[in-house]
């Protein structure tokens, strides 16, 4: 189609997921955080009253009357695009999507009541066919998880601490808040690059769009092992003041780091989960309500530990020094004070007895706390 960036793709068959649960996809961090807040009675009834303290039905308006809505007759590529994604993933009520003049490649899901999907000008000029699918589907993996919602609190929220930041300890307050809900919303970003590649099916096309945000439209100078060689770099370079400088550049984000978002993809689509997707073995949307908040969180708790063990970076690394430090000096004291000291001093009344019983013990401890660190490892 020509003036839009976009190539001729031939046209392929791909795999569709009826009644496919959003969990199918999610984060770990980000199915926890989503399953305790739908587990909480009448709170989708909360949200929805306070739509009228948010800026919700500005949005729409704003993009009614200055961009353009996607449709048989607007864009329709991008149209027959929108529909494709909800019927891969099975979403019967189609969002709302519009263009909006930006040269600032970008797309984004928001919207309490119904979600509205916007892509700007840039984006669309940047990509290719296959990479705006898997844009289309990242969106639309968004609106299907709920994210909407949450990301127009985050925006309303960002927006009230700065017209609080006068008050003293108010723009504290919110600012926590709302670095929490970032926190939040990078891990709700790699569960829609996953819904992405869910639509898209093409693993490459994924890596080429988050190259290009990364570069521009310069495939020609790009590599894909260069760039994921970055994400392996970035992890695991430097030293504590390092880790440290990464944190405080990762905190304003919403976003993850494009390098990092083609890694954790990448990793994903070579995943058994991924494939048991694709085999069509997956959590099902009639099965939300019965999903329990406490297996959730056990799950994010699990990531994090793994992250923690596998990470390359410095600060995780002594992170999990210390854990398997404690965890080792915890198997001391659980010896010394319950059953290996208590067996010591049941061997002999006498104080002598007693003092080499506890001698014992300390050796005992010692061994178990060594054992402990090993299976920790």
């Amino acid at each position: 189609m020509t003036g839009t960036g976009f190539e001729k793709a031939p046209a392929r068959d791909r795999k569709r997921f009826p009644g496919i649960s959003s969990r199918a996809y999610e984060h770990p961090a980000d199915r926890s955080a989503l399953v305790a807040l739908r587990k909480l009675t009448g709170f989708d009834t909360v949200f929805k009253a306070l739509s009228g303290l948010l800026p919700e039905r500005s949005l729409r308006l704003l993009f009614l009357s200055d961009s353009v809505r996607v449709g048989e007759t607007q864009f329709p590529h991008l149209h027959t695009m929108l529909l494709d994604a909800c019927y891969i993933l099975d979403l019967e009520k189609v969002p709302q999507m519009y263009v909006q003049q930006d040269p600032k490649p970008n797309a984004m899901c928001i919207g309490l009541d119904e979600p509205i999907i916007v892509v700007t000008t840039g984006l669309v000029e940047l990509l290719d066919e296959e990479e705006m699918r898997a844009v289309v589907g990242h969106e639309v993996g968004h609106a299907l998880s709920g994210h909407a919602v949450y990301r127009t609190i985050l925006l309303f929220l960002t927006t009230l601490a700065l017209k609080v930041a006068w008050i003293p300890l108010g723009n504290v307050a919110i600012m926590g808040i709302v670095t929490a809900l970032r926190e939040w919303f990078r891990k709700s970003e790699l569960s829609a690059d996953r819904a992405g590649l869910l639509v898209g099916q093409d693993v490459h096309a994924s890596m080429r769009g988050l190259m290009k945000l990364a570069g521009g439209n310069h495939l020609h100078e790009m590599n894909v092992d260069a760039f994921l060689a970055q994400a392996e770099e970035y992890e695991q370079g430097g030293d504590l003041r390092d880790s440290v400088l990464k944190i405080l550049n990762l905190l304003p984000r919403t976003h993850p780091f494009t390098t990092v978002r083609a890694a954790e993809l990448k990793k994903w689509s070579q995943n058994r989960d991924h494939q048991r997707i694709l085999d069509g073995h997956y959590p099902r949307r009639e099965d939300d309500k019965d999903t329990s908040v406490t297996d959730s969180f056990r799950q994010s708790a699990s990531h994090y530990a793994d992250t923690v063990r596998t990470s390359k970076d410095p600060l995780m690394k002594l992170v999990g020094d210390i854990a398997g430090g404690t965890a080792d000096l915890g198997g001391k004291l659980r010896d010394r004070f319950t059953g290996a000291a208590g067996g010591a001093s049941g061997s002999g009344g006498s104080s002598s007895s007693s003092s080499s019983g506890s001698s014992e013990d300390r050796g005992t401890g010692k061994d178990t706390g060594k054992g402990g660190a090993t299976e920790q490892g």
